[in-house]
């Protein structure tokens, strides 16, 4: 009964140790969390960001999920591990086509193993309609 005591303690203290070598906590920062397109006709409805982002933390970050308030904006992200001081990015796609022309605001949330598990990028822009074009 000791040794099974003494061999479980050991592992405990083992994997404890092993966790503290592998690193510690990652950290995403953006340079920015919100991007404008400004104004773009509907005739070209389909626009593109991209946020840049560095892991600032001292271990590997994954995001898990990328999900857009709306089925027109779709986010590409990495899908490996950003090692501590790395950079990545994050590429939105906005597609207006078949949507009422005018203001929108959308939001991407980011979840990640990161300090902050959960971050808010935001996209919008204003989406001029066919009829104000030939006007102009």
């Amino acid at each position: 009964m000791k040794k099974i005591l003494l061999s479980t303690l050991l592992l405990i203290i083992g994997l404890a140790s092993y966790a503290t070598v592998l690193g510690g906590d990652a950290e995403i920062t953006f340079e920015s969390t919100s991007h404008n397109f400004g104004t773009f006709p509907e005739t070209s409805p389909k626009v593109t960001c991209t946020f840049n982002f560095k892991n600032t933390g001292d271990g590997p970050l994954v995001i898990h999920q990328a999900i857009a308030s709306c089925g027109c904006t779709v986010p590409q992200y990495p899908k490996e591990p950003i090692k501590p001081g790395e950079t990545g990015k994050i590429t939105v796609t906005y597609n207006g086509a078949g949507k009422f022309p005018g203001h929108f605001k959308k939001s991407i949330t980011i979840r990640t193993n990161g300090k902050n598990e959960m971050t808010r990028l935001y996209v919008e822009g204003d989406m001029m309609p066919k009829d104000a074009q030939a006007a102009e």
